[in-house]
C-alpha cells in the first residue's frame, strides 16, 4: 500500500513546515516536514520544494515498513494513520516493531490496537499535549 494524498496532507499538517533546522522536543535536528537524519545540522536552510522531496522520500521508507511489519489487511485510513504514527515514533524495536500495537494488530485485534495510539504521548518522560492531540487525530483516522 501507499499513503493517500489525504494521509499525506494530514501528516504535513501534523508535522508543520520548518525551512530552517531546529531541535525537536527530543533534541533531534529536524527540518522540513519532520525530516531527521545525520545530515541535518544547525544552520541548515532548505526550500519548500526540497522539503517536499525529503517528505516523499521519508514516506516511502515508512510505507515499506508498514507493508513489511503488518501482516493483516488494512484499509487506507488505517494504513495512513500507521504511517503517520511510525513517522513520529520510528519503526525499531523501541518503536512500532516492538510495540503492543503491532502485536495486537497482527492478531487482528484492530479496536485494541487503536487504543495503543494514546499510550505514545510522552516526550522526555512527560505527557506532551501536542503528542496527545496528534495521537487522538491518528486514532480517529485509523478508526474511520
Amino acid at each position: 500500500m501507499q499513503m493517500s494524498k489525504n494521509g499525506k496532507n494530514i501528516l504535513k499538517k501534523l508535522e508543520g513546515l520548518k525551512l530552517c533546522a531546529y531541535r525537536c522536543s527530543s533534541g533531534v535536528w529536524t527540518i522540513g516536514y519532520g525530516h531527521t537524519g545525520i545530515t541535518v545540522k544547525s544552520g541548515d536552510i532548505i526550500t519548500e520544494a526540497t522539503a517536499n522531496k525529503l517528505f516523499e522520500q521519508d514516506i516511502k521508507f515508512f510505507e515499506n515498513a508498514i507493508n513489511t511489519l503488518v501482516t493483516v489487511k488494512l484499509n487506507q485510513n488505517q494504513f495512513d494513520a500507521l504511517v503517520s504514527f511510525c513517522f513520529n515514533i520510528g519503526i525499531g524495536k523501541d518503536g512500532f516493531a516492538g510495540s503492543t500495537m503491532r502485536k495486537l494488530l497482527n492478531c487482528g485485534e484492530y479496536a485494541a490496537a487503536s487504543e495503543q495510539f494514546l499510550r505514545w504521548v510522552y516526550s522526555n518522560g512527560k505527557v506532551s499535549d501536542g503528542l496527545r492531540r496528534r495521537r487522538m487525530k491518528e486514532r480517529e483516522l485509523f478508526l474511520s
